[in-house]
């Protein structure tokens, strides 16, 4: 059994009496972590077993009543219930549980997509809940193979124990993501795994929620969304090539986020320039699913059509999931309409740090021009950082320091 990075924190969380919430997208290993955690569940529920769910939306009052027919305990026994958002009851019905009898039962409630759970106005349990997430993997989680300093940039604690999960290079980051079951696959069958993913995975939900009207178009719109992941959302020019309306390609991106497989970078909006660009960008969460969803054939031939970019999309991934898991910070970018960049600028107590990425392994002064410029007009920023492929880290300038993507 691998150790995501959350193990230790989450096992803590878990013996407090509140209800626990662990949202993540398809493959995150969410089934996994709560096996290692809860082994031995007093009741378990597997929504995406449409046998199951479809007897729990027939007979809405079936899980309360089950939940009532365990026998009390001095410890409260553990109810796990997976793709919770299947059934949307589900809530009230541990609400009510819950509020009648808070040390009774201690509800696990596992899903990968808030689609449903938003629409219906589900009920989240507010004052009763505590909100997990789990992601890909970072680094902490999946080393590089040379040996590596501390971090730089987000510092988090180092995994509590081991074993990690096997080490990696970049360029196998790149070419097929961190999604933990398709990297423990022999390479061979990854691309394969990657390509089901968005065929499969993502189809079965959408079809499953009713959340797209014409599953084609929206699967023109994806293949469209991925190759532009990375960059400034244009909702208008995707509504131009898909054929589709601009509130639905809007929409569009709004289920990519409910279903965890995407997130909007905003813009950094408190620099003194004046011609910035306001509009944020769009990620899709791992990079083997951009390069699948995109078209591509997932491995070392899609990442190295534009390297750069994709070392780009990694930082920028890396960083969000760190800032995630700390509960606080904010990620944006910069760029002016002349065309001026930051690539991410990272917003954390109070600190506000810039930071290029290269793709280049030997740095120069002259690529720390406007993070210099950048440094120098923005208050609260008093260092950055150029990431790239150099073997260690080095100061450009007195404020910017270059660094290996490991040191990140």
């Amino acid at each position: 059994m691998y150790t995501r990075w959350i193990t230790s924190r989450l096992d803590r969380d878990l013996q407090k009496p509140l209800v626990h919430i662990l949202f993540g997208a398809r493959q995150t290993g969410k089934t996994t972590l709560l096996q290692e955690l809860v082994p031995r569940p007093a009741l378990s529920y597997d929504l995406a077993d449409p046998q199951e769910r479809t007897r729990l939306l027939a007979d809405p009052g079936a899980f309360r009543r089950e939940c009532e027919a365990l026998p009390s305990s001095r410890d409260p026994s553990l109810v796990v219930v997976d793709e919770a958002q299947a059934v949307p009851t589900v809530f009230d019905a541990v609400q009510v549980l819950f509020d009648r009898h808070p040390r009774r039962w201690r509800f696990v409630l596992c899903g990968s997509s808030a689609r449903k759970l938003r629409k219906s106005s589900a009920n989240l349990l507010p004052g009763r809940s505590l909100l997990h997430r789990l992601f890909p993997l970072i680094l902490p989680e999946r080393l590089p193979e040379q040996e590596h300093g501390e971090s730089l940039v987000l510092p988090l604690h180092s995994v509590d124990a081991e074993p990690t999960f096997p080490r990696a290079a970049l360029p196998v980051r790149l070419s097929y993501g961190d999604l933990p079951r398709v990297i423990l696959l022999p390479e061979e069958d990854r691309a394969r795994v990657l390509r089901s993913y968005t065929a499969l995975h993502l189809e079965e939900e959408i079809r499953r929620e009713a959340l797209v009207r014409d599953w084609g178009s929206f699967v023109n719109f994806l293949e469209l969304a991925a190759r532009e992941s990375g960059g400034i959302l244009n909702y208008a020019a995707i509504s131009r090539e898909v054929g589709i309306s601009i509130p639905t390609v809007k929409s569009h991106y709004q289920l990519l986020e409910d279903m965890f497989v995407g997130f909007h970078v905003p813009a950094f909006t408190r620099s003194p320039r004046k011609n910035l660009l306001s509009t944020p960008r769009f990620h899709l969460f791992d990079l083997g699913i951009r390069h699948a969803a995109s078209g591509m054939r997932p491995g070392p031939e899609a990442f190295l059509a534009d390297p750069g970019r994709f070392l780009e999309h990694w930082v920028v991934l890396e960083l969000w999931k760190r800032l995630q898991y700390l509960g606080e910070g904010s990620l944006h970018y910069l760029r002016t309409k002349d065309g001026a960049e930051i690539d991410a600028i990272v917003e954390l107590g109070g600190d506000i740090i810039p930071i290029e990425v290269k793709w280049t392994a030997r740095p120069s002064p002259s690529d720390a021009g406007a993070l210099e410029r950048f440094i120098g007009e923005t208050r609260g920023a008093r260092r950055g950082f150029v990431v790239c492929r150099c073997p260690r880290p080095a100061a450009l300038t007195g404020r910017v320091t270059a660094i290996p993507w490991h040191a990140l």
